[in-house]
This record gives structure tokens, C-alpha cells and sequence, in this order.
């Protein structure tokens, strides 16, 4: 026990020592994650439409303000001619170009439809798919408001019309920060647990104190433990700032479930970070090197994470791979924690599966840690 308090000693005063480690341990994190939930919001908004116009009658300005109404489309040009509109798609100007024909009310009056033209930018897949789809919602609820008119017109009894009340659960503004910041802060403690542990230890192969720690009577478990608990403090700390002074003071997200089940998890999955940083360490002579083979495998956990796209959506080979992946498990019991409030009963799989890759991970790296004594 004296030897492991030593080394934390040890550790720590050299952390606290090196000027640009500690900020970038607590600082660089927690501006990460004031900055990325704003940036990283796949809600897609103002959507750059033009209107051609042929018609010119009270149908369809009422259509086009209908648009514009949303919020989410904005309207960069209004003619009559598709020429002058295709122009603006050309110039990247344009996201979407909806052309009105003319005698559009008077067909829509007497014959009871109407024809549009969507021309969609394709070049931004998403953008340009969920714009289409944005559009072309609103404009059957449009041309349902205009059905309903036209039969209270010409009934005078009153037809019945289905109404759907709609409830959103857990995110009821459906606000996308609410989904990106728990699944960010766990992917920000997984940068330090992974990244710092591994530069950590190959530092001393790099400085040569790793020849000396080697013919001391330290052991190799105790060396470790001295290495990563540290990191695993770090990690808790700056979890516990982001979570209860950012989430919740900047993004007003507070926890719907247990606090201290986020913990539980929180200590077993930096078990398991902190395990495949000392793995790469074991792999790597040089910083550089550890720098290389970290970021390979952290980008990999990040995209394959359900972070950004649902897991659910993945082909299935991705799927499998999605689950070999702790960021994944961790990633959900974040958010279901925080905005669900689940409990431990929901979770019970995930925790034997951190566990078993806490066990896998550091069994792996303590056998191909090489000490010499």
C-alpha cells in the first residue's frame, strides 16, 4: 500500500508540475463540450428554398408563406420564371426550388388536385433528402386544410375529421443538445482515460525512467495502479464539472435517474479506458506512437458508437462491431440514465459487459507489460 501511495505522490506531482498537462486535462474537455453540442446538431434548419411562381393567386401565397412559417426553410428567391431559379441552385443559393404552375387554385377548386414541381440539390444527401421530406409534409397538410375548407363550403352538416395529439417523451422539444451532450461528455472522458493513460507510461519509455522502474523492487501490478489511478481521478473530476455545472447550467440538463448509478457505471468504464490506454502503451516506444495507434482506435470508437448515428441504423456487420465497442455500452447509459431515468434493472447486461471488458482489457495489457527485475 506504501508503495502505491508513493507512486501517486509521484504521479501527481508530476502532473501538477507540467504547465500544459493540467489545463488540457480539465480545461480542453469541458470547452469541448460547450462548443460541440452546438455544432454537432443534425436538426436541419434553414433550408434555402426558391419559389417559381406561375399562378400569382391568394392558393399559392398561401402555400408559400405556409413555408416560410416553419422556421425551418428560408426563402432566397421568388419568380416566375424556373430559369431564374435554377440559376440559384447553381450557385449553391438554392437547397430546393418549388415551382408553382399556373391556374394552380382554379385546377385545385374545380378538379379538386394539383401538380407540383420539387427540384431538389442533391449534392448534400441528408440536407436535401429531410428538406424534401420537411416540404413535402407541409405541403400535404396544406393541401388537407384546403380539402377540409372546401367540404365545410359545400356541406352544411359537419363532416368528421381525425385529429392526432402527439407526445414527445423524455425530449419534449425535442431539443437535439438533450441527446448530444450526455453521449459527448462520455465520449470526453474516454479521451482522457484512453489517450492521457497511454502518453503517460510511453513518456517514461521515452525520458528512459521506465529502465529504472524496471530493476526496482516495484512490482508490475503496483507500477500500473500507480500509473492509471490518477487519470481514473482526473476523469471523475472532470465527468463531475461537465455533468453538474455545464449540462446543467448551460444546457439546463438534469438528470432524470439515479446520480450514483451514473457513477457505478462512470468507475467501471474508466476501469476499462484506462485498461486499453496501458495496452497501447505495452505496443508503443515513442508518444508519437502511442498518439498514432490511439487516435486509430478512438475514431473507430467514436463513429461506431451510436454518438452521432443510431446503432439501429447501421448495416448489420456494423452492428456487431457497434457492440465490441464499450463507448457504445456507456454512450446509452448515459442517455438513458439522463433523460430517461432508467434504473439499474435496465442495465444489468451492460454492466457485466463493462466488466468483462475491463477484465479482458487490463488482463491483456498487465501479461504484455514486460518488467525486468
Amino acid at each position: 500500500m506504501k508503495i502505491i501511495l508513493f507512486l501517486l505522490e509521484k504521479e501527481f506531482k508530476q502532473i501538477f508540475r507540467n504547465k500544459a498537462l493540467l489545463p488540457m486535462l480539465l480545461g480542453v474537455p469541458l470547452i469541448q463540450l460547450i462548443i460541440l453540442p452546438l455544432a454537432a446538431d443534425y436538426e436541419i434548419k434553414n433550408i434555402n428554398v426558391a419559389f417559381v411562381d406561375h399562378d400569382r393567386t391568394t392558393y399559392s401565397h398561401r402555400l408559400v408563406e405556409k413555408i416560410k412559417a416553419t422556421g425551418y426553410f428560408k426563402m432566397t428567391g421568388y419568380s416566375t420564371t424556373y430559369r431564374e431559379a435554377d440559376r440559384l441552385i447553381e450557385l449553391d443559393r438554392a437547397d430546393l426550388v418549388l415551382e408553382i404552375p399556373s391556374q394552380f387554385e382554379n385546377t385545385l377548386i374545380r378538379e379538386g388536385k394539383g401538380h407540383l414541381f420539387l427540384a431538389v440539390n442533391a449534392i448534400n444527401g441528408t440536407k436535401a433528402s429531410v428538406g424534401a421530406s420537411y416540404l413535402s409534409r407541409i405541403i400535404a397538410d396544406f393541401n388537407a386544410d384546403i380539402r377540409f375548407q372546401q367540404q365545410q363550403e359545400s356541406s352544411k352538416t359537419r363532416r368528421g375529421r381525425i385529429a392526432i395529439q402527439t407526445s414527445n417523451w423524455y425530449n419534449p422539444h425535442m431539443d437535439y443538445k438533450y441527446f448530444m451532450v450526455p453521449g459527448i461528455l462520455a465520449f470526453l472522458v474516454t479521451m482522457i482515460g484512453g489517450y492521457m493513460s497511454a502518453l503517460n507510461i510511453v513518456k517514461e519509455k521515452e525520458i528512459g525512467t521506465i529502465e529504472q522502474i524496471n530493476v526496482s523492487p516495484i512490482s508490475k501490478h503496483h507500477f500500473i495502479i500507480g500509473k492509471l489511478i490518477p487519470f481514473w481521478l482526473i476523469s471523475m473530476v472532470v465527468f463531475s464539472i461537465g455533468q453538474f455545472i455545464v449540462s446543467r447550467y448551460l444546457y439546463h440538463i438534469i438528470p432524470v435517474g439515479n446520480i450514483f448509478l451514473l457513477y457505478l457505471f462512470l468507475a467501471i468504464y474508466l476501469v476499462a479506458i484506462l485498461g486499453f490506454g496501458l495496452l497501447v502503451s505495452t505496443y508503443t516506444d515513442t508518444q508519437q506512437q502511442a498518439m498514432s495507434v490511439a487516435f486509430f482506435f478512438v475514431m473507430i470508437f467514436l463513429l461506431m458508437s451510436g454518438l452521432f448515428t443510431s446503432v439501429d441504423s447501421m448495416p448489420p456487420w456494423a452492428r456487431a462491431f457497434a457492440y465490441l465497442n464499450p463507448v457504445t455500452y456507456f454512450i446509452e447509459v448515459m442517455r438513458g440514465v439522463v433523460l430517461k431515468g432508467s434504473t439499474f434493472n435496465d442495465f444489468q447486461g451492460h454492466l457485466v459487459k463493462m466488466v468483462g471488458f475491463a477484465l479482458a482489457l487490463n488482463t491483456w495489457a498487465w501479461f504484455n507489460y514486460r518488467k525486468t527485475s
